[in-house]
């Protein structure tokens, strides 16, 4: 795994998963979107993941899914600190964003590749 990919990947998440909770913390629009955009922000960390790395897309898979459990983790943990999201949170929402690293990682992997390198 590329550690300065997952470092820029993991931050840059982090950065937009903390946004999203001091925005969503005093308004319940934004907190109506935990789910899908935590999901999103995690999705993204695996694409630049996958962008940084330019590894296969198997790499890029495993590095998005660390990226992208990471940067939902900080989020979460704060969010449940603040007493906006409940304890179970934690763990459910960790994974499944951890899930949509990976597949942002794939599908970067697909698209930010080096030349002649194979799938």
């Amino acid at each position: 795994m590329d550690k300065r990919a997952l470092l820029v990947a993991t931050t840059a998440g982090a950065a937009l998963q903390l946004a999203m909770v001091a925005a969503g913390h005093t308004n319940g629009a934004v907190a109506a979107l935990f789910a899908v955009g935590g999901m999103g922000f995690s999705l993204a960390a695996g694409v630049l993941y996958a962008l940084t790395a330019k590894t296969s897309p198997r790499s890029s898979s495993l590095g998005g899914a660390v990226a992208g459990g990471l940067c939902a983790f900080v989020g979460i943990a704060v969010s449940l600190a603040l007493g906006d999201v409940e304890p179970m949170l934690l763990v459910m929402g960790t994974l499944s964003s951890a899930v949509t690293g990976a597949v942002g990682g794939a599908v970067g992997g697909l698209l930010f590749r080096r030349a002649g390198q194979k799938p």
